[in-house]
């Protein structure tokens, strides 16, 4: 393959990383609730979707074992070293793999070294790899280097929103969707604008955009990644067999399309079929074995009464935190969702407070609450809980959270509004904790 052309197609490949689960979303993987009907945590959107469908995980490897070569004999060439770096980090994404990152690290610093001035590729990619470790100050601040020397930037463009969006500063994020949208209108601007909308309480609006992003969608990836969103915002409104649909139109333009088969699996699972549900995410765990994965077949592997193989899941999911810290990657939002329900509750608060300490997003909020919950400290928690709700986002996990603690605190009457709520929104939205809701709502009727 000439040099030059497998720059500019691994380029395209390479336009997003996401981070662990990654929440969130990252279509790539759905947006929207997870394990407990916890969104993953911070998760971004990859650009491009369509490259993946070109040049796929394996044309990946092969691409940057032939950029390795070009540039021991080529050194000095900074925009190979740059598409290096990101192709480091999307190899870290497709495979789960987070030893990866220190790999792009060295080959952006590389990039960056040869040429230091208006590299707005390099600056891009290490906002991608800073938004997949989960630094976002850090991701929205070289992204802003990056726009100021190309505003056109479609990487920057796009990280940009994802920082904002997982730093909680929604309105800020609306307005960068926006920008993203004049600036370079297609689907990763249109994804993005439907997830802001989402969290700022318009679902209405977030599938609006995102039905506008599917009639643009003509390449098989961009189909699987957006249908995929669609049928994960279905799923949150317990809108199940819309989301059923959703998820097959995805696995028909890209049977290979992991999210999908994800979303397919928590959609058995919410219309009770376990077994299918395993299947599906057995397969999804088995090429993508990351934390929100892992738990989210616990939790089904729990549901059907076989612990010893849930708390396999959980474990693993565990080892794959400490793998992931040991190369920068800041999973503490990861690590308090999973301790809080199925693990250390020390830990988990511990772990909830360090990423509060970083980003004020609304599912570091619901964590938080959640993991003072799980410590006994529940009036604390219901401020959180409270916190997760401002913007206007509703997740049946958010209201169930709130409504558990409210029990606690003696506050029927709103547990009671709150548990009832999560259940009318998304009566499945997870295999064991709505059954909780369920269970706690029928101990305040038998108390009243």
């Amino acid at each position: 393959m000439p040099m030059r052309h497998l720059v500019r197609t691994a380029a395209v490949v390479v336009t997003l990383a996401t981070g662990l689960t990654a929440a969130a979303f990252a279509v790539g993987e759905p947006h929207g609730d997870g394990p407990s009907g916890a969104r993953r945590a911070g998760a971004v959107l990859p650009a491009g979707r369509a490259a993946l469908d070109r040049v796929g995980s394996g044309d990946l490897g092969k691409s940057i074992g032939t950029l390795q070569a070009h540039l021991r004999a080529r050194p000095g060439d900074a925009a190979g070293w740059a598409t290096l770096g990101a192709a480091y980090v999307e190899q870290a994404r497709t495979t789960g793999d987070p030893t990866r990152y220190p790999q792009a690290q060295k080959a952006l610093a590389r990039s960056l070294s040869a040429q230091p001035r208006d590299n707005d590729p390099a600056l891009a990619g290490r906002a991608a790899l800073a938004a997949a470790r989960h630094d976002f100050r850090g991701a929205l601040r070289d992204a802003d280097r990056a726009l100021k020397v190309n505003p056109y930037n479609e990487r920057a463009l796009a990280v940009r929103v994802d920082a904002l969006v997982e730093l909680g500063r929604y309105d800020d994020a609306y307005a960068a969707a926006k920008r993203a949208d004049a600036r370079r209108p297609g689907i990763p601007a249109f994804t993005r604008l439907a997830y802001v909308l989402e969290l700022r309480g318009d679902p209405a609006g977030a599938r609006r955009v995102l039905l506008r992003a599917r009639r643009s969608a003509t390449a098989p990836g961009d189909v699987a990644y957006v249908a995929t969103a669609l049928g994960q915002l279905a799923w949150s409104q317990g809108r199940f067999p819309q989301a059923r649909a959703h998820y097959a139109d995805a696995l028909r333009a890209d049977p290979r399309h992991l999210p999908a088969l994800e979303g397919r699996g928590r959609t058995r699972a919410a219309t009770g079929d376990l077994a299918g549900a395993a299947r599906d995410l057995e397969e999804v765990v088995r090429r993508y074995p990351l934390p929100a994965e892992l738990a989210a077949l616990g939790e089904v592997y729990e549901a059907r009464g076989d612990r010893a193989r849930a708390r396999e899941q959980y474990d693993v999911a565990a080892t794959w935190i400490d793998l992931a810290r040991a190369n920068g990657v800041a999973t503490d939002l990861d690590s308090a969702l999973i301790a809080a329900d199925h693990g250390d509750r020390t830990e988990a608060l511990r772990a909830a407070r360090a990423e509060w300490g970083r980003r004020h997003s609304v599912h570091t909020a619901d964590a938080l609450a959640w993991a003072l919950h799980r410590a006994g400290r529940d009036r604390e928690a219901l401020r959180y809980a409270k916190s997760a709700a401002a913007p206007g986002y509703r997740s049946a996990a958010f209201l169930y959270h709130r409504g558990v603690i409210e029990k606690s605190l003696d506050a029927p009457a709103a547990a009671r509004r709150h548990l009832t709520a999560a259940l009318d929104l998304n009566p499945a939205f997870s295999p064991t904790a709505a059954r909780a809701a369920k269970a706690a709502l029928k101990a305040l009727d038998a108390a009243r």
